[in-house]
């Protein structure tokens, strides 16, 4: 299988630091990768720079065969790549509603930009699917901002879902949750895969060995291994590292 994503040598510095360096792994289609690490390893910052934020000084990310190094996020998420953050990034005076039709717009040509909000056909289309499929039909009129955590960071992934992306990068989408939270997002991101391929950050080690088709781990900056998860588990480098003990 072509890997919908490609990472190679991947590296950026500030000043004098190595964030992230030299960094390589690929995606599979339909599978979930899952990066691994302590606080302060790279994680966001390697998340960063696939996605545009952060203009890499070294190495390519290549997706779905293109090199797409450097582009800026609004041309990533043209290509196909989606992304949800650390801290809940949604427009909190708007319903829920209004906050996935926002971003199903990007699914209408470019033509009908300027027409009324219900004649957008696609966009509405591909809001009923998400309303149905992450459960918020009773949530569609309420402020996003009056919703629960648990239910901010479950919209938050429609969201990021609602233009139809290739890969969808999810950084610590259970961060704050409740455990019942946890365990339904964790079964919602593992249906996902059905229809999209997912680059994850979580800190919840249960939940990454669980669901987990591939991990990378990285510790300064740097990979310190990849695999799948019981190889991961069992090397003695991620058990020092990042468990504490050899």
């Amino acid at each position: 299988m072509t890997a919908v994503l490609e990472v190679q040598d991947l590296g950026v510095a500030f000043g004098g630091i190595r964030a992230v360096d030299g960094v390589s792994f690929s995606a599979e289609p339909n599978a979930i990768t899952t990066v691994i690490g302590p606080n302060g390893a790279g994680k966001s910052t390697l998340f960063n720079l696939i996605s545009g934020l952060i203009r890499p000084n070294a190495g390519r990310v290549v997706l779905g065969g293109v090199d797409r190094t450097a582009c800026p996020p609004h041309l990533m998420q043209r290509a196909g790549l989606g992304r949800s953050f650390q801290i809940t990034n949604l427009f909190f005076e708007l319903t829920v509603f209004e906050n996935l039709r926002l971003a199903a717009q990007r699914l209408e040509s470019a033509k009908r930009l300027w027409l009324p909000v219900g004649r957008s056909e696609l966009a509405r289309q591909r809001v009923d699917a998400l309303i149905e499929r992450f459960a918020l039909a009773a949530k569609v009129g309420e402020l996003a901002g009056a919703l629960s955590h648990g239910e901010q960071r479950r919209l938050e992934i429609a969201v990021a879902l609602a233009a139809e992306p290739s890969i969808l990068l999810l950084d610590e989408p259970t961060q704050g949750m409740s455990h019942a939270d946890t365990a339904d997002t964790a079964k919602l991101i593992r249906d996902l895969t059905r229809d999209v391929t997912i680059l994850l950050i979580e800190h919840d080690i249960g939940l990454v060995m669980d669901i987990s088709d591939h991990i990378v781990v990285m510790h300064q900056g740097r990979k310190l291994a990849d695999g799948a998860p019981a190889a991961v588990r069992a090397d003695p480098a991620v058990k020092a590292a990042y468990f504490g003990h050899a």
